[in-house]
């Protein structure tokens, strides 16, 4: 007849050590149930099958040194695995210099290109613009030179001052009226010559 013991209690009855019960509760040799935190296991007292040379063997130096032996071996593959892992990284790595440093070039000869373009472009227009520009400045050479102001560069003068053409006209009566020296007007030929000087007092 089967009854609910200590594990304490199973070992005295089937002549077992308290570890060859645990062993054969953990190998489910024996039902076992637990309550309270406690372990009880259901023994039969009639038929004490279990001897007390059945205890569990220590485990034999041959094994201990076989699970070395394993841990050994799964270490040794764990760091075959992170060579590969590393090589595979370092290859990657050099591929993504080698697309960059393609990439730059690519980029660097693009903009050469653009800066060529640029200069050709630059060279043309200064071949069409620098004869008009050169003749611009000898014209203007030429009318420094000669010491007078044309009328209209009179009344350009005049109205960065906010001056209406009507007050540039009443200060060149007022001018020549007045004998002023950088108005001359030809009565015969009824031209009006203006000095190339200062005309702040005017503004």
């Amino acid at each position: 007849m089967e009854r609910l013991v200590t594990t304490s209690q199973a070992a005295e009855i089937l002549g077992l050590s308290l570890q060859g019960i645990h062993y054969r509760i953990k190998k489910n040799q024996l039902k076992s149930i637990k309550k309270d935190g406690k372990v009880f296991v259901y023994v039969d007292d009639t038929n004490k099958v279990y001897k007390q040379e059945e205890k569990i063997e220590p485990v034999k130096e041959e094994n201990s040194f076989n699970n070395f032996n394993a841990v050994i071996e799964v270490k040794n593959e764990q760091i075959e695995l992170l060579k590969k892992s590393m090589k595979w990284m370092k290859k990657q790595y050099i591929s993504e210099i080698f697309r960059l440093e393609k990439n730059q070039k690519r980029i660097i000869e693009v903009f050469n290109s653009e800066i060529q373009l640029l200069q050709s472009a630059f060279n043309e227009m200064r071949s069409i613009y620098k004869p008009q520009i050169e003749q611009k400045m000898e014209e203007k050479r030429e009318k420094n030179s000669s010491g007078f102001l044309s009328l209209k560069d009179f009344f350009i003068l005049m109205k960065r001052g906010n001056k209406t053409e009507q007050e540039i006209k009443f200060t060149i009566f007022n001018a020549i009226k007045k004998g002023d020296r950088r108005f001359i007007y030809n009565k015969k030929e009824k031209k009006l010559l203006i000095l190339d000087t200062n005309f702040e007092d005017l503004i």
